[in-house]
Order: C-alpha cells, then sequence, then structure tokens
C-alpha cells in the first residue's frame, strides 16, 4: 500500500489569450451583448466587435492530468468565452485540506470552485462576508436567461446562506455514483447478479477468495474506497440503511445523517465486510488516486464513482485482462435502495468580495454564457474534428479529445443541466451509452437526495469540527474490531445528547422544512 500513497500538489497554471478578432460564433439565444467575458458577436454593420478578454484568477479542482491550458480545449473554451483563465489546480484528495486552509487565511482568489455548499468553513465564510451576495445583481434573472432557464430544479435555492444566493452552481446530474461490480467475474465464479446488499457483501465474499484474475495470487480486493469507511461510496450504502431518510430525536430535531441508528447499522455492516475480507485492511487510509488505480488496472471487485467511467475504466482492465465488464448495481437495503441521488448541483463558484463590483457583473455574463448549451457541448465533448467525432449519431471522443476533455475539463463553468451527464461516456459507443442508460434509468426514481445536501445549522458547523476527527477514529475502531458496537453506539449517543447537538437538530429542522416548503 505505502507503494500506492501519493500527496497531490497545487499546481498554478495560466494561460494567455491574446485580444484579436471575434470569432463569429453566435451567442446562445438571450445571451450577453458583447463584452469582457461575453461571447463575442458580429456587429450589424458587419464590423468585427472586439473587446478585451476577462482575466479570472480561480480555485479549482483537479480530477484528471494537469492540464496544458494552451491545448485545443482550453484555448476553444477560453476563445469562445472571451476570458483569460488562471487556475490554481487541485488534486481532488486535498482538495477539502486545501480549501480549509484558504478559508482560513483569507487570501482568496477572485473565484473559488467548491465541490459542496455546505462544508462548514465554507459557510462560515460565507456569513463572515468574504464572498459577495448575488441576489441583487441576479435579480429576477431576466439578463441571465441561461442561469433561468438551463439549470436543474432549485439549483440557486441549493446555494443559499440565510436566503441570499451566495453562488453559480457547477451543474451535475442528478443520477452519478454507482456501485460498481465486475460482471465478468460474477459469470466466470458463477455468481448471480446481486440484488440486496447481503447478496453483494455474499458475492465479493467469494470473488476476493477465488482468483479470479487467474494470476494465482488470490490478491483481489474487495470494496474499494478512500477515507472513512469508502469515502466514495458510503452515501449509497447509506441509503440503503436509511441513513438518507430524515430522522428525528424526541425534541423534534433533525439528526445529521451520520449520527442516525441508521448509520451505525451501516457500521455494523462494514464491520462484518472488513471481517469477511472483502473491505481491505488499509481502507482507512487509502487514498482516491489510489483506490482509482487499483480499479482501472483490475485488481479490485467494487468501486462507488460516477458512471460515466465505466467505459473508459474497462478499457483500461481490458490492456491486461481479457473482456472486462463493469456493472452498475441496483441494491436493495434493509431500509431502501442503495441509490444515492444527488441535487443537481455539485457546489458552486463563488466569488471573493475583493473582486470589484462592476467585475462580478462580468463574472455573471461569463458564467451565465458557460451555462448555454453550446459552451456545455463544449464542455462534454470538445470540438468536433479534434475531440470528437460522430458515430451513428454519438458523439465519440477521440484518442486527443479522451486526453484533454474529462472531468476536470468541466471545472471552469457553470454548464447546463444534463440528465445523462454523469452516465453517459463521451469515450464510449452509442450502443454502450444505451446500455448504460438503460442499466441505471431507475436511479432517478427510487434514488433519495441526503437531507444535509443543503440543511444548514451554524451551530452544527462551530461544533462538528470538534468532534469530527475523534468520530472517524471511532468509526474506524468498530469497523476493525477494536470496540465493540455497543460502544460506538453508546459514543454516538453522547455525542447526540451534548446540549449544543441538539440546538444544531433543532436548526437543521428548521432549514429542512424551510427548504422543502413545509
Amino acid at each position: 500500500m505505502k507503494g500506492w500513497m501519493s500527496t497531490g500538489v497545487s499546481v498554478m497554471l495560466a494561460a494567455s489569450l491574446a485580444a484579436g478578432c471575434s470569432s463569429g460564433q453566435e451567442a446562445s439565444k438571450g445571451a450577453a451583448q458583447p463584452g469582457a467575458g461575453e461571447p463575442k458577436k458580429e456587429a450589424q454593420a458587419g464590423a468585427k466587435t472586439e473587446s478585451k478578454p476577462l482575466a479570472i484568477k480561480m480555485f479549482a479542482g483537479l480530477y484528471n492530468d494537469v492540464p496544458d491550458m494552451n491545448n485545443a480545449y482550453w484555448t476553444e473554451w477560453q476563445k469562445r468565452t472571451n476570458s483569460k483563465l488562471d487556475i490554481e489546480w487541485v488534486p481532488d484528495g486535498d482538495l477539502n485540506t486545501k480549501l480549509d486552509l484558504l478559508l482560513a487565511s483569507g487570501d482568496l482568489p477572485e473565484v473559488l470552485a467548491s465541490p459542496t455548499s455546505t462544508r462548514p468553513t465554507l459557510l462560515n465564510a460565507i456569513r463572515n462576508g468574504a464572498f459577495w451576495d448575488l441576489t441583487p445583481f441576479l435579480g429576477d434573472l431576466s439578463q441571465y436567461p441561461n442561469l433561468k432557464n438551463n439549470l436543474a430544479k432549485d439549483a440557486l435555492k441549493y446555494l443559499t446562506v440565510d436566503g441570499k444566493i451566495y453562488a453559480v452552481p457547477r451543474s451535475r446530474s442528478r443520477i452519478d455514483p454507482g456501485i460498481k461490480i465486475r460482471k465478468d467475474w460474477l459469470d466466470k465464479l458463477n455468481i448471480p447478479v446481486p440484488t440486496t446488499l447481503d447478496e453483494y457483501a455474499a458475492a465479493l465474499k467469494k470473488i476476493v477468495t477465488s482468483d479470479p484474475d487467474g494470476n494465482g495470487k488470490n490478491d483481489t480486493l474487495g470494496l474499494i474506497g478512500h477515507g472513512v469507511i469508502v469515502n466514495d461510496g458510503d452515501a449509497s450504502f447509506a441509503a440503503g440503511f436509511g441513513a438518507s431518510d430524515p430522522t428525528y430525536n424526541a425534541e423534534g430535531g433533525l439528526i445529521e445523517s451520520r449520527l442516525t441508528p441508521q448509520y451505525a447499522d451501516l457500521v455494523a455492516w462494514f464491520r462484518g465486510l472488513y471481517q469477511d475480507g472483502v473491505l481491505p485492511k488499509e481502507f482507512a487510509v487509502m487514498k482516491k488516486t489510489q483506490a482509482e488505480e487499483l480499479y482501472k488496472t483490475g485488481m479490485a471487485a467494487s468501486y462507488v464513482r460516477s458512471i460515466w467511467w465505466d467505459d473508459e475504466w474497462e478499457k483500461s482492465i481490458a490492456k491486461t485482462q481479457p473482456n472486462p465488464k463493469i456493472l452498475d448495481l441496483q441494491l436493495k437495503g434493509p431500509k431502501g435502495d442503495a441509490v444515492d441521488l444527488q441535487t443537481g448541483v455539485s457546489g458552486g463558484y463563488y466569488i471573493s468580495k475583493k473582486v470589484p463590483e462592476e467585475k462580478v457583473k462580468q463574472l455573471l455574463k461569463y458564467f451565465d454564457y458557460t451555462a448555454s448549451q453550446e459552451i456545455t457541448d463544449l464542455g462534454y465533448y470538445g470540438i468536433e474534428g479534434v475531440h470528437y467525432k460522430s458515430v451513428d449519431g454519438q458523439k465519440v471522443l477521440t484518442e486527443q479529445g479522451v486526453k484533454e476533455v474529462n472531468t476536470t475539463s468541466k471545472g471552469a463553468g457553470v454548464l447546463a443541466y444534463a440528465k445523462w451527464g454523469k452516465v453517459e461516456s463521451a469515450s464510449g459507443t452509442k450502443a454502450f451509452n444505451d446500455a448504460k442508460k438503460k442499466e441505471v434509468e431507475k436511479f432517478d426514481e427510487i434514488g433519495k437526495v441526503n437531507p444535509f445536501a443543503f440543511s444548514q445549522s451554524t451551530t452544527w458547523n462551530n461544533t462538528w469540527t470538534k468532534y469530527e476527527n475523534e468520530w472517524k477514529a471511532m468509526v474506524t475502531k468498530a469497523i476493525v474490531g477494536q470496540i465493540t458496537m455497543d460502544e460506538y453506539k453508546a459514543y454516538i449517543d453522547k455525542l447526540n445528547n451534548l446540549p449544543e447537538m441538539k440546538t444544531a437538530f433543532k436548526e437543521f429542522a428548521a432549514s429542512y422544512k424551510q427548504f422543502m416548503g413545509k
């Protein structure tokens, strides 16, 4: 495991784009008039309008290799949006740590692209005046037609704090993570496709003791992830145990999902996986980059990540193992379906209060244009003939497209909401993507959105930081058997009965009630 350990390093990249002639590209219907950060358009008299590109300093997550900001994709993005991007790309595995340090320092870039809207350090910074309240700028959204028409339901509502909008969204599909399993290994070992969490656990137990890759070493891993439990997918499993259902205490407070009895049942289930060798001994220290590498090199049976990785990872595994097949499971848990449904908003773009008011308006015009269908298509597929070609009506990435168009390339703009955006693989064939959509078509119906994806509590933000690391340690101890489940539950009861926790739960209940309109 030490050989896989790595530490991500934040990388500052600056891309220069000289002011030049307009591309002549028409903006989407209702887009803003030409200006810095807006699409360039030809004037009525036929003369070309020129405007200085909008320089933007941004903090954003890195989910692939560090991009070359002068490559074809980023050059085209900046050309169409009339922008000059200076982005600090921070590796996903270090993103929360770096985010917390950045917020604590107060030395903020012009735009902070946060993958979450509910992180306590972020909410504290918002309430301390670190970011612009965008409510008066956005108004009725009549000046921002793409933000008005192309977002998921309640997108801006999810980015509201104390009744004010502080960000524009990072649009992502509601259907996102899938509990993956190697279908070819199930077939090889004559294991039926699991339909329940217990069947899933039994299938993995057989896989890890059966040398499915045939290397004679019996070193196949079962369920992998990173952090406490399996941070990449515990929300999916938690939904199956009912931890995503609103759960109230005797005083009517909404108990945070990780402190519910249902979540304790999930911990007990993971304890069983650990005892059966399904959960690797290194689970608590594994990093996301390590887990991904293990899965795409064919060393593990199951992993929970975005569905759209399947085609790329099958092709990667195929380099060393014949005919790999990844299946995203629809599993029943004791209290529901194990499907974690997203809000359609994966955090947002926050504008530092240090940015002058006039530039805030320019930035919002830029973000509105990035929510157009034109820029969304660019974000998912790149340039026709360069990054993709059309095959049977399906846009299929070229070799250059696979390299340049990925998760990271979607990190500088809002993008329009796309139902299958995290399901369809841009490198997959039409047949592959049609089959994958059918595989998970019911997720949008049966999945659950965790209420703490949007419910807020100031008291929780100020309290949880004191106990979070201790809680993580107790979860790990319970899973590996260093403490009993009764001891773990007693610890949770102690937390839940703290006066400040009870106050936090009441605040959560009020926030949830307000959001739901009940």
